[in-house]
């Protein structure tokens, strides 16, 4: 069996960038996607210090993921067109400024302001990452860079809970809450500093032509339509404009892909969805994103309301997690080259029996018995997020044009922010519908999961035989 190959650019065919390169990038895709999940964790202090409202909580919240899902998709397009390298300058900048911002926030609404353009920035950024991946690297540098994004994807939401409780438990030079956001400036000014030396620079050739307006602005409407009632239809009750955004939704993304058909330069181009490894992996991906999504909530729900631990020891528990995560994805690079496709099935299944595990802990340990009990399930289930998350950027890529990477790779962490997004309503539903006892929605958000897992593995059988 071989390793999982790409289509080779004219960027490829040069030599491989260095570990310098790839450091650069990960830097800034880590403290992107730490900050996603880290601010859970600041909540309390965050609503005590700024006096912020739940609403205001909300949107602390909710502003960046809004932000983040709405402008992925563009900002993929405006790597292949401006140039990827300059985009994932300008999108490491704004983070950067704006995490300096979110920390010296002295209101709630100058936090949600700041946070709205956190997710700006980590929107033009993160697909850039993928793409420059995907263009730039060859052969087995190629399959170590991908299985390093996944790994550093991973770390971000796994670890953000434990990074989170340690930071605002050290509470250095009385900053509190703000040091997860002020973590940030450091880590990315050096990294912006490397960029012009470090990342090679790779476009549309001729500059392709100009972004489709149109498209654009459709695209971001239903994206928003979508994503915003998720996040905030389940607090506050399912009320009408919650349904009434998501039918906007399907008459704005239809529109957006007629449009796309119709349009000479389409943001996102039909040919993507014609590749099969594409489009079933896109797939894969949501689906898996909606495991992912809504695992950590509701784990972080029963760790901290169900059986009352707070910040860092939630975090703490995490821990086990992380080793499981680690320990997998390590070695996913070795496992793919020699099972291809069937390294994610193996994974998405591992994450099942973890889940499995985790139900049947919860229910036996009741309300009182040893937490500790749910250590071995966390560990099985972070090495089959290992097994999944590392390999699997590269098998969705594989057969993309590269002159349509950081559009390919808008489009896939566009599914990625929404399938988390959807995960965290429907299981939340899920959860919060049978809280009679926190072990038992515990529990019964897991099955959900497990199936979920056991649908992701069945699909991996529908993508094509040469990705392996």
């Amino acid at each position: 069996m071989t390793a999982i190959k790409a289509p080779e650019s004219a960027a490829a065919r040069t030599a491989d960038p260095g570990q310098g390169t790839l450091l650069v990038l990960l830097s800034g895709l880590f403290i992107t996607t730490l900050d996603f999940f880290i601010v859970n964790v600041a909540i309390p202090a965050i609503q005590i210090d700024l006096h912020a409202t739940p609403s205001q909580i909300q949107f602390i919240v909710a502003g960046f993921g809004l932000a983040l899902a709405a402008g992925l998709i563009t900002a993929g397009r405006l790597g292949d067109l401006y140039g990827r390298r300059r985009m994932f300058a300008i999108g490491l900048a704004a983070f950067t400024v704006a995490s300096l911002l979110c920390g010296a926030a002295p209101t709630a609404g100058m936090l949600i302001a700041a946070r709205v353009v956190q997710g700006l920035g980590a929107a033009l950024l993160m697909p850039q990452v993928l793409a420059i991946i995907n263009t730039v690297y060859t052969g087995e540098s190629r399959a170590k860079a991908f299985n390093a994004y996944g790994v550093t994807m991973g770390f971000g939401g796994v670890f953000g809970q434990l990074i989170g409780g340690l930071l605002i438990n050290a509470d250095v030079a009385g900053l509190g809450w703000r040091t997860i956001f002020l973590i940030n400036v450091p880590v990315g000014a050096i990294a912006l500093a490397l960029v012009p030396r470090m990342v090679p620079e790779s476009r549309l050739p001729g500059g392709g032509p100009r972004l489709d307006l149109a498209g654009t602005v459709l695209v971001s409407l239903g994206l928003v339509a979508i994503v915003f009632p998720l996040v905030q239809g389940r607090e506050q009750g399912w009320p009408l404009w919650t349904w009434v955004c998501l039918a906007a939704a399907v008459v704005l993304l239809t529109s957006f892909a007629l449009h796309q058909r119709r349009v000479a330069a389409p943001l996102v181009s039909p040919e993507l969805f014609r590749n099969r490894s594409f489009s079933v992996g896109m797939v894969v991906s949501l689906l898996h994103a909606m495991t992912m999504g809504s695992f950590f909530l509701i784990l972080a729900l029963y760790l901290q309301q169900g059986r009352g631990l707070d910040a860092m020891g939630s975090g703490l528990i995490f821990l086990p997690l992380g080793i499981g995560y680690f320990a997998s994805s390590t070695q996913a690079a070795k496992l793919a080259a020699r099972l291809g496709r069937q390294v994610v099935t193996v994974g998405a299944l591992v994450m099942a029996l973890g889940y499995g595990m985790l139900a049947l802990s919860a229910t036996g340990l009741g309300d009182h018995g040893p937490v500790a009990w749910i250590i071995p399930g966390l560990v099985v289930a972070g090495a089959g997020m290992g097994l999944v998350m590392a390999p699997l950027p590269a098998l969705v890529l594989s057969g993309v044009d590269p002159r349509h990477a950081a559009s390919a790779a808008g489009v896939l962490s566009t599914s990625q922010q929404a399938g988390g997004a959807i995960g965290v309503a429907v299981v939340g539903l899920v959860f919060y519908g049978a809280l009679g006892s926190y072990p038992h929605a515990f529990a019964l958000g897991l099955l959900l999961l497990i199936a979920l897992d056991v649908i992701v593995a069945a699909l991996v059988q529908a993508l094509p035989r040469t990705n392996r």
